[in-house]
């Protein structure tokens, strides 16, 4: 792990000067755009690596969360000597518009002052990337050295190569897809509905109660379960048993109630909770909603059909390294592997590897050797 003192590290928010222009033919404004940097870029400004993070992910890669004090997500990747080594590269990691840690979103002010709430427009995968693309031009970056993300963050790097294929010169796919399935839809939409069921969400609008206590509005039952469903998605079978099994939690005997008996309910209902305290629920209705509209092939269709895989990637030269993971049932190898046929059929150089991790999809998180293995010698 990175010691985070030894990495030139700054934090930023850039603030368009103009509209962004939306996949839903609505513009955004005003936009902000909350981003950290890691390392320094080099004189020829070729050796910017940009990091895309998951769904409830932010800026905060390789330090300290503000909001919980916990670790960035990818401290022990990103650092100097790490497998994304900030001694060699200048590494970028944005905040997507539509979340919560200070780029543009739902809880954020409109141009009337107030809180935009669900006046925010529905975003797509490709409009966070728009952002991300102001963002690189912002910092006088023509080329990327490579573009890495896994989940949603992969899903924003195939975006860049559908949409921007000449602005990088490597891409990083971990855990990913080209398209959300029905049965991610399906998750999605349970923890959708369970945070519009709440009384406390009031039709999106409960930012103003915010003054009296801002840890305590808005839709947190919702949204904790909107969590626990989730998360449950994110482990695997392996996983769950090898780490609670059916064992029971600071008891002996079955209580023949509702409390949480075993320890697997205990850690979801800690897992729920934990989260409110860091993400806003309207964010998470947004995010959800673009990861759902996702899909490469129907965006490089013609007259609104679908079309062919390879036909996102004709334009892509750079090289693509794809990574899944044999215990992740959320985004499996076989979605990987699609990718992987239709970059080639598109004439791109690809790779592509499946690695053993008990841990299911969070498995490119956490503590993977051969991973680590992977991004160092790709990048």
């Amino acid at each position: 792990m990175a010691d985070t003192a030894a990495i030139h590290t700054e934090s930023h928010v850039l603030a368009m000067a103009q509209p962004l222009l939306l996949d839903s033919g609505r513009s955004l404004a005003p936009v902000e755009i909350a981003y950290q940097t890691y390392g320094r870029l080099n004189a020829a400004k070729d050796n910017a690596i940009l990091v895309c993070h998951a769904l409830t992910g932010d800026q905060h890669l390789a330090s300290p969360h503000p909001k919980t004090g916990k670790p960035g997500w990818w401290q022990r990747v990103v650092g100097p000597g790490l497998p994304i080594d900030t001694d060699r590269f200048f590494v970028i990691c944005s905040n997507v518009i539509g979340s919560c840690m200070g780029s543009s979103g739902p809880s954020s002010a409109a141009e009337d002052g107030a809180p935009f709430a669900m006046r925010f427009p529905v975003i797509t995968i490709r409009d966070m990337v728009r952002a991300q693309v102001a963002l690189v031009d912002h910092l006088g970056i023509d080329r990327l050295h490579a573009l890495v993300g896994g989940s949603m963050g992969g899903m924003q790097v195939l975006s860049w190569a559908a949409n921007w294929p000449d602005r990088f010169g490597a891409a990083l796919v971990l855990a990913s897809a080209a398209r959300h399935s029905a049965q991610n839809i399906a998750f999605h939409e349970v923890g959708r509905q369970a945070i519009m069921a709440d009384p406390e969400w009031k039709g999106g609008n409960y930012y103003s109660e915010a003054v009296d206590d801002p840890r305590k509005v808005g839709p947190e039952s919702g949204l904790a379960v909107a969590r626990m469903a989730a998360h449950i998605t994110y482990l695997s079978e392996q996983g769950l048993t090898e780490k609670f099994g059916r064992r029971l939690q600071d008891r002996e005997t079955k209580t023949f109630g509702f409390d949480a008996d075993f320890q697997v309910e205990s850690y979801l209902r800690y897992q729920g909770l934990s989260f409110t305290d860091r993400f806003d629920a309207n964010s998470y209705l947004y995010i959800t909603r673009a990861m759902d509209y996702f899909d490469l092939a129907e965006e490089h269709g013609a007259h609104g059909k679908p079309g062919n895989l390879a036909e996102a990637f004709a334009g892509l030269k750079a090289r693509m390294c794809l990574v899944s993971f044999d215990t992740d049932w959320l985004y499996p190898t076989s979605e990987s592997r699609r990718i992987a046929h239709a970059v080639n059929a598109a004439g791109a150089p690809v790779s592509f590897v499946e690695l053993s991790a008990p841990f299911g999809h969070d498995s490119f998180l956490l503590d993977v050797p051969a991973l680590d293995r992977v991004i160092a010698g790709f990048l």
